[in-house]
């Protein structure tokens, strides 16, 4: 049986899309799929083979990935400018993609390059760049100052992860003159994975998900706990369909202007969110945005005392920032509802 162009392009396409989610009955669930027999589908993993874009690895497959890894010194001025470290070291990896892709890369690294140029003070970045046929990763590492230390001194926070539940909330920067504090917030929701890893601290943005964690309580990462700096890690399907101005415009008014943010609750508390210090902190450049989603995902319950200085006393004082309760669960709803009526 002859297959058009079109359809042979499908099943390579799903017989990848599975390698990529690692299912090791890629080739009966792609029969299934498309009602062809398990030889074509061979045939066509035979092409991939050849065509040197995935291996067999024991009884599974794999992609085919190319590796490499550069080191930039201060010293010898290679830290200077990062749109010239993307043009020598990352262009050639990225210019192959579709343009929305590339535009993504582009913005995503020059925000980090950037960060760790100006911020880190570190002597050597190494930057790692790994790519298959599938997806692109690039991981800046720097040697200098951890990302969440820095933000931590710099506003005098009591905690390492006051400072990281700042970065959820976005315009966050030790240099206001320089920069706008958008970088990582923009970037963290623009790619497939995004991960920051500092001061024994995790920082993660995925499509399904925001983390904030100990390194500690990864067992992948454990030895990551006591390294100085910080390594940035990004990754991007190849096809992704996402567009940087679709994301710049969830969060931004008609003139542009980065007025929304969306804050995941569950990530800054341990337990439920009950007492008023604990809003106060949360409320913290509040005032930066006009509208605020407080994503209560995962979250049971409140307190009395943190709904009544949120959805009270803060929208009291700050008529013009508009806070958007979503995913609540029905004893979050109550309550908030609950110190509401005591307004009147």
């Amino acid at each position: 049986m002859s297959f058009t162009s079109e359809k042979r392009e499908r099943i390579k396409r799903y017989i990848l899309e599975k390698i990529d989610e690692g299912q090791t009955d890629m080739a009966k669930r792609a029969a299934e799929a498309f009602n062809v027999s398990l030889n074509t589908i061979y045939r066509y993993i035979r092409e991939l083979e050849k065509a040197e874009i995935i291996r067999k690895d024991g009884r599974n497959y794999n992609f085919v990935e190319n590796i490499e890894v550069f080191t930039l010194a201060r010293s010898s001025g290679q830290l200077s400018e990062e749109d010239v470290i993307y043009e020598k070291y990352v262009k050639k990896y990225i210019e192959k993609l579709p343009d929305n892709v590339k535009q993504i890369w582009q913005y995503s690294f020059m925000e980090m390059m950037n960060n760790a140029i100006d911020h880190s003070q570190a002597e050597l970045v190494f930057i790692l760049i790994a790519q298959n046929y599938m997806n692109t990763i690039i991981v800046i590492n720097d040697e200098g100052v951890g990302i969440f230390k820095k933000i931590k001194e710099y506003y005098n926070y009591d905690s390492l992860e006051d400072a990281i539940s700042e970065l959820f909330k976005g315009k966050l920067t030790t240099d206001t003159q320089n920069h706008s504090g958008e970088g990582i917030f923009f970037t963290s929701r623009i790619l497939d994975n995004f991960v920051a890893l500092s001061d024994g601290k995790i920082f993660s943005h995925d499509k399904y998900d925001d983390i904030s964690k100990d390194i500690r309580e990864i067992d992948t990462l454990k030895t990551w706990g006591d390294e100085r700096g910080t390594v940035i890690f990004m990754q991007l399907s190849n096809y992704s369909k996402k567009n940087l101005r679709e994301v710049f415009d969830m969060f931004a008014d008609v003139d542009g202007g980065f007025i929304k943010t969306r804050i995941p609750i569950k990530n800054i508390y341990e337990t439920y969110p009950v007492s008023r210090s604990q809003a106060k902190r949360l409320c913290n450049r509040f005032d930066k945005f006009r509208e605020i989603e407080l994503d209560f995902s995962g979250i049971e319950e409140i307190g009395q005392g943190f709904a009544h200085e949120l959805f009270v006393v803060f929208s009291r004082e700050h008529p013009n920032v508009k806070l958007i309760p979503i995913n609540i669960s029905l004893e979050v709803e109550k309550m908030i509802n609950h110190v509401k009526q005591t307004i009147h």
